[in-house]
């Protein structure tokens, strides 16, 4: 039974993972290489304990002793060492989710389940670079984690079928649905996401129509609850062209990333992160 979470990587996703673990009365260790980081995430999960206590969500005695359950560190090896489940949140470089992996394999318990949080990569291949590739397992969570209902569960090509179940039964647990999804660049949320999103910039691009009306069409024409160029200041613009990049050179052309998407990340223009995308904002946590 997963009792024990690991978080590895402490920036919106991460936190978002940890508080929601934490809120379902879960055991979290959240691990970050950055002190700063840390700092932020446990703010973050404080206030968001403290809306849950004013919406009558939870009652204080029960967000003070969710909050007590969740620790932070700096070093991996005291994340990984008593987890059940490990799940890594860092940035959608390869060679950083291998590196990690490849520690996590020595550092983590036997029976660990291995999970990397990645929208697009290929879990097979991260799992490849371990001694228990039928431990390994991609786990996508949805932004903003607390509020969104879907965990994507893509299988790699050796994940056996006792980690899916367990998979499944963590979901459970803190509140989700589940989908399982057999493992192809983008899967199956992000694939069509991408796309949507890299055809709204090239409207914008094209001069179609404004970014408010193209987003507001999306959401009243097709029920989005968020229009694509909203999604994607959320998801944040660096984050939306690694992902970009990545299904173009694996899916092909079609995939190519839009050239606004490009001059954005350029310019600094990261979406709520940094207070400015296709919108301006106010920055918050």
């Amino acid at each position: 039974m997963i009792k024990q979470i690991a978080i590895i990587g402490a920036g919106t996703m991460g936190r978002g993972i940890a508080y929601t673990c934490a809120a379902a009365g879960l055991s979290v260790t959240v691990q970050d290489i950055h002190s700063h980081t840390l700092e932020t995430c446990k703010e973050y999960i404080d206030s968001q304990f403290h809306k849950a206590v004013q919406k009558e969500f939870l009652t204080a005695e029960q967000a003070n002793a969710y909050g007590q359950n969740i620790s932070y560190t700096t070093h991996l090896q005291e994340a990984a060492e008593q987890a059940d489940l490990v799940i890594e949140a860092v940035l959608e470089v390869m060679e950083l989710k291998v590196g990690i992996f490849k520690q996590l394999d020595e550092y983590a318990p036997k029976h660990a389940i291995l999970a990397t949080n990645t929208s697009t990569m290929s879990p097979t291949e991260i799992g490849a670079q371990t001694n228990r590739p039928p431990q390994c397992i991609a786990l996508h969570f949805f932004n903003p984690v607390p509020k969104m209902k879907l965990i994507e569960v893509i299988c790699g090509l050796e994940t056996s079928e006792e980690t899916v179940a367990k998979s499944f039964q963590f979901g459970e647990t803190i509140g989700k649905e589940c989908v399982r999804i057999n493992e192809f660049p983008g899967f199956a949320v992000s694939r069509m996401n991408c796309l949507i999103g890299n055809e709204a910039m090239k409207m914008v691009m094209e001069g179609v129509g404004s970014i408010g009306d193209i987003d507001k069409a999306m959401k009243l024409g097709l029920n989005h609850p968020m229009g694509p160029l909203e999604l994607a200041d959320l998801v944040g613009l660096d984050t939306r062209l690694r992902n970009m990049e990545y299904l173009h050179k694996t899916l092909g052309e079609t995939y190519r990333p839009c050239p606004i998407l490009t001059k954005y990340v350029k310019a600094g223009r990261l979406g709520r992160k940094t207070g400015r995308g296709f919108y301006e904002y106010s920055k918050q946590l």
